[in-house]
């Protein structure tokens, strides 16, 4: 999917753990990792919205979109 999460960059500039996050927006700590390990197929914008509060930053600082072919188990939508 050409759109990747870098959540751990921003955890990283914030010097802030992922359990800590975990625990400032109310989402399990396995759900956090699969969007930090960028295999989350989905976010929801609540998610997103807790995210970026407690992050103080925007959703482009999280999601990025980087051009190329679909993922393989992708099937093109018309």
């Amino acid at each position: 999917m050409p759109i990747r999460v870098q959540l751990d960059r921003v955890l990283l500039d914030r010097r802030m753990s992922l359990t800590e996050l975990a625990d400032r927006v109310g989402v399990t700590l396995a759900n956090l990792s699969i969007l930090k390990t960028g295999k989350a197929r989905a976010m929801r914008f609540s998610t997103l919205d807790a995210l970026c509060r407690e992050l103080n930053c925007q959703p482009g600082d999280i999601l990025v979109f980087e051009p190329g072919p679909p993922d393989a188990d992708e099937g093109e939508a018309e």
